[in-house]
């Protein structure tokens, strides 16, 4: 079917459910389209700059939209009015759908189907429940994989691959890219005019799936022609007269599959990141070209801080940033992994974004981890994620599958399809939501702290771990990396109720931050190591990890005395550093953390002070002639380093000292332990105040601020009045001027 004309009474509707800026071109018809030769695809996009048209669009949502992934075809039997019914009486008022079955959109070549969606869409629209689509491109049919077997991904190393696993294509594939817009037009065009279809998702939780086929490494040669210009260059650049490997023409350079030079590593993952960010942006620029202005396009992160996606780059190409979000529940549910991944998100595009995954009941793709959510814990989940910037909270998913790989990743609904105690709990957010959801969508955060986060360091210490979890010469995997590292920096901020935003390499202007902590910044240029001292030398506070300074863009380590561009800020220098082969203790407990907390492993660097001030010794009769930590006073600022592994508690106190030291510390960091809080302002100026009690028991606590009302309850909260919290519980309290 073809949608009818909308009247304008619905246009206007949707106008106001939807502020998008417009930016859409009319192309051919899917007939024509239909007609194109799979040799002659369209080629990707050839840059991956931030484009200000798209960076600069905005969604606005009326309220926080509440859903989930609905997958009818999923189902054993038919019960689409049932599943409505039942949606609406929990208060559901989206869905997203599609995305995920290429082969019921097309069950043979050029052979495209909609009826088995259209019904869909026009119940679930005609109840009142929007519709997101999505491009199901990231699951190719068997009939597609028959006709075009090289599209399957060649992994490193040339290993046979099979059918049979999701996201295991060659996206540039010139096949692959043909049948994809050939499905994206046709599906676009078809449900631009549907008044229910808001928004689009292109693809899903894209990766690169690493890839190495003949195309992909053609493509990188091209891209290293461009960065580099000659051979000598790169030869230069990457130090290839290392074991002789000098490349004197473009046609001899190796693949990837052995490759032992640190430098290409790490060109090789930048370009699979550039791979993605182009494949993305091409979809999205196919959506753009079809769809009905203001429908929404965006994608679904697989979490954040992939080593293989660039999502700042991506975001630039989006209207509004989407992520998927699982973490732990029962007694493993605090918040802080919806958090990190969430500040993230947020930053992308300094705006709000969207959840359009998180955990139902359990989850995994075995029954090895089926832990379903102590009551209260799904509710509380929701306004964790409303609280971190999230516009929309969706579940995966609305029913469990009977049958394959994901049986046991769980919906709301059990594989008995009735209503359950997840049921019940979602239900009740859910008519919570129609009350408050107006008021709470839209809050602004403005954190006063950054961490920043280099995908670059994230790759080149993977590729030179500092730890490992075997003997020597065993290429055991590390135990702590980067990632554990900025995980550690992070729930010290969480434990101590401090927000923070992610800044990235790329950026030029820390200013509006009072403390940059910068964890283990291993690769850089020297252009952003000269902007962090100058916001050191300008008033800026930092916290710096070992490691930092340490290589250049090329993962070469410099040839001048370490910390580099960054001795002047730092105030010392080093010449030797050294892993530790047991845990050392820093003497005199300097941090008062006490016991095992007073502990630094892993890493240490002989750190030699020149202006900086010694924080801390090692108690060890070698290494305690080095400080642990340093601080040095440069221009209006200061520069703290951290030259070795903290421990948990020796993390937190210097980030709470360096909190104190900024100015930053107030009421939030005398709250209990079992107490988070996350404050912001609403769109009407009105501040909020989240409190959350991630524990099994009351909790009691002081509220701090203005008198208002807790929204949740519609009860007055006056200024130091004592607020408890049961188990897992919620307020939100909105002050009144």
């Amino acid at each position: 079917m073809k949608w009818g004309s909308i009247t304008s009474r619905r246009e206007v509707s949707l106008a106001l459910i939807l502020l998008v800026a417009v930016t859409s071109a009319s192309g051919a018809s899917a007939s024509q389209r239909l007609n194109e030769h799979p040799k002659e695809p369209a080629q990707p996009a050839s840059t991956t700059a931030k484009t200000p048209a798209l960076a600069e669009r905005a969604v606005k949502l009326p309220t926080v939209f509440y859903g989930a992934a609905y997958y009818h075809e999923y189902e054993p039997y038919e019960r689409l009015n049932q599943d409505i019914k039942l949606m609406k009486a929990a208060g559901l008022d989206e869905v997203r759908m599609g995305e995920s079955t290429w082969s019921l959109w097309e069950p043979e070549d050029g052979n495209f189907k909609y009826a088995w969606m259209d019904r869909v869409v026009d119940a679930m629209g005609k109840a009142g429940i929007k519709v997101i689509l999505g491009t199901p491109t990231y699951s190719i049919p068997t009939w597609l994989y028959k006709e075009h077997p090289e599209i399957l991904a060649r992994p490193l190393g040339g290993a046979k691959v099979f059918y049979g696993m999701r996201q295991n294509m060659d996206f540039d594939n010139p096949a692959f890219r043909f049948y994809a817009k050939r499905l994206i037009t046709n599906l676009v065009e078809h449900y631009k005019n549907s008044p229910y279809v808001i928004g689009w998702q292109i693809d899903n939780e894209t990766a690169s799936y690493g890839a190495s086929n003949p195309d992909v490494f053609a493509g990188f040669v091209d891209h290293l022609k461009k960065k580099f210009g000659t051979t000598e260059n790169l030869n230069k650049a990457w130090f290839l007269n290392y074991w002789g490997e000098d490349v004197n023409s473009w046609a001899d350079l190796p693949s990837r599959d052995s490759a032992q030079s640190t430098g290409y590593k790490l060109e090789w993952a930048r370009w699979q990141q550039i791979r993605v960010t182009r494949y993305l942006a091409w979809q999205a620029a196919l959506v753009r070209k079809y769809r009905r202005p203001d429908q929404f396009v965006t994608t679904d992160f697989a979490g954040s801080m992939k080593p293989d996606v660039n999502e700042e780059a991506v975001a630039a190409h989006l209207d509004i940033a989407a992520v998927n979000v699982y973490h732990g529940t029962q007694n493993h549910f605090d918040g802080s992994q919806q958090s990190l991944l969430e500040d993230y998100t947020r930053s992308l595009k300094h705006s709000n974004f969207l959840v359009t995954e998180t955990n139902a009941q359990t989850t995994d793709w075995d029954s090895a981890f089926q832990y379903p959510p102590y009551d209260g814990q799904l509710r509380e989940d929701v306004y964790t994620h409303i609280a971190n910037g999230a516009d929309m909270v969706e579940y995966w998913h609305w029913a469990s599958i009977p049958s394959g790989q994901e049986t046991y990743w769980k919906g709301i609904l059990s594989h008995d399809f009735e209503p359950n105690r997840a049921y019940r709990e979602v239900s009740r957010t859910g008519h919570e939501l129609q009350k408050i959801g107006p008021q709470l969508v839209g809050m602004q955060l403005k954190n006063k702290v950054a961490i920043l986060w280099s995908r670059d360091s994230l790759n080149a210490i993977k590729f030179m771990p500092f730890t490992s979890s075997g003997p020597q010469w065993s290429f055991e995997p590390p135990v702590a990396g980067y990632a554990s590292l900025v995980q550690q920096i992070h729930d010290a901020l969480y434990s101590l109720n401090m927000g923070c935003d992610c800044v990235f390499p790329e950026d030029t202007d820390f200013s509006q931050y009072k403390l940059l902590i910068v964890p283990a910044l291993y690769i850089s240029d020297d252009a952003l190591l000269e902007r962090i001292s100058d916001y050191v030398k300008n008033g800026g506070h930092v916290v710096m990890t070992f490691k930092s300074g340490f290589a250049n863009e090329n993962s070469a380590v410099r040839w001048v005395r370490a910390p580099g561009p960054l001795r002047n800020a730092a105030g010392f220098s080093y010449q030797e550093f050294s892993n530790l082969e047991h845990p050392l203790a820093l003497k005199g407990d300097p941090f008062h953390v006490g016991g095992k907390e007073n502990q630094v492993k892993y890493w240490a660097e002989f750190l030699m002070p020149e202006h900086a001030k010694a924080l801390a010794f090692y108690d060890d009769p070698f290494f305690g002639r080095w400080p642990a930590i340093t601080e040095y006073r440069y221009g209006k600022g200061s520069l703290l380093y951290e030259g070795t592994y903290l421990s948990n508690g020796l993390q937190r106190a210097i980030l709470l000292d360096a909190l104190q030291q900024a100015g930053l510390t107030g009421p939030d960091q005398q709250l209990p332990k079992e107490i988070h809080v996350v404050s912001g302002t609403d769109r009407i100026g009105k501040r909020l105040h989240y409190y959350f009690n991630y524990s099994g028991s009351n909790a009691t606590f002081t509220y701090p601020y203005s008198a208002g009302e807790d929204l949740l309850t519609d009860e007055a909260i006056a200024h130091s009045q004592q607020i408890t919290l049961k188990p897992w519980g919620v307020a939100i309290v909105e002050e009144r001027e």
